[in-house]
């Protein structure tokens, strides 16, 4: 057996001179519909020639079709964050209750998207 004493290994990557390793992490930016910034005017050029070709003449080669085993795989990105619910008592006006409850089914789901929403926004 060969001596291993004077090896070395590294697994660590290589961070560029004057960069920190944090600096190499890609930055994750987060949009609602409200908060999306507008399309520039190139983009809606884009778009709107995209929009009058038929689909036969649009370029699909850098997304392939996915096979019907790659779409049997798929599930809904909200079945992977699963947060504890907890049961309360909270008194709320009359009226907000009746207009979250014309809105249909799930008034309380309902009041939690709204609460989640503005807990989100202001962080």
């Amino acid at each position: 057996m060969g001596n291993l004493s004077n090896t070395s290994t590294s697994f660590q990557h290589d961070v560029p001179p004057g960069k920190k390793e944090s600096d190499m992490k890609p930055k994750i930016s987060s949009y609602t519909l409200d908060t999306l910034p507008p399309l520039t005017a190139k983009q809606r050029e884009h778009l709107d020639a995209l929009a009058k070709k038929p689909d036969a003449e649009i370029d699909l080669t850098d997304m392939p079709e996915l096979t019907n085993g790659q779409l049997s795989e798929m599930r809904r990105s909200g079945d992977l964050y699963k947060p504890v619910k907890k049961q309360i008592t909270a008194r709320i006006d009359a009226d907000v209750l009746d207009w979250l409850k014309s809105h249909g089914k799930g008034y309380q789901s309902r009041i939690n998207a709204i609460l989640r929403r503005e807990m989100l926004q202001n962080q």
